[in-house]
């Protein structure tokens, strides 16, 4: 019987966390909130966090019908876990997207928050931790988001632009050092 193990929720919460990139997206949400008005927090928070619990449970079903096994999707994954890590450290853009008109879900809870990097994490995430574990990391990161939708016009005024710079930086490190563990642990290193 598996049971709630607090280093796994605190590691799978932290992984996710710098994943979402939720601080590291404040300036991109302050610049939806002044293109499209007001962003509701809480709708966007509710469906990334359904996103996400769907693509748990679903995901590997999903992966099983088209003959992918978990371990080498876990692989794949931290190979984009890395290049969000370069891009975090190094500041540079691998990926873009387009902006559509509006924020309600697109693109604020999708694919900001409950994004590619962040479906394949929990998914990789899967192979290696106990499924109510990363139920409670999902949750604690919703919160989180939640609050920083909420204050991302005061949080981004306390920690300026270099304060920003330097936490996607930290989280960089940790992404990229989390990346090289789930390709060793996937590849049997």
């Amino acid at each position: 019987m598996n049971y709630f193990d607090l280093k796994q929720i605190g590691t799978v919460t932290m992984v996710l966390f710098a994943v979402i990139d939720i601080i590291g997206s404040i300036p991109l949400i302050i610049d939806l909130r002044t293109k499209v008005g007001h962003i509701q927090s809480g709708k966007a928070s509710i469906v990334a966090g359904t996103i996400m619990m769907v693509f748990l449970f679903v995901g590997e079903s999903i992966l099983h019908v088209i003959g992918i096994d978990v371990s080498s999707f876990a692989i794949a994954g931290s190979f984009i876990i890395f290049f969000l890590s370069l891009e975090l450290i190094l500041g540079i853009r691998l990926y873009r997207d387009d902006m559509p008109a509006t924020a309600s879900i697109m693109p604020l809870a999708f694919p900001l928050i409950a994004g590619a990097g962040t479906l394949t994490t929990i998914l990789s995430m899967r192979a290696e931790y106990d499924v109510q574990n990363i139920i409670v990391g999902i949750a604690l990161n919703m919160i989180f988001v939640y609050a920083v939708l909420k204050a991302s016009a005061r949080i981004e005024r306390f920690l300026g632009p270099s304060g920003i710079a330097v936490i996607r930086k930290v989280f960089g490190v940790i992404l990229l050092s989390i990346a090289i563990k789930l390709f060793k642990t996937n590849l049997g290193l």
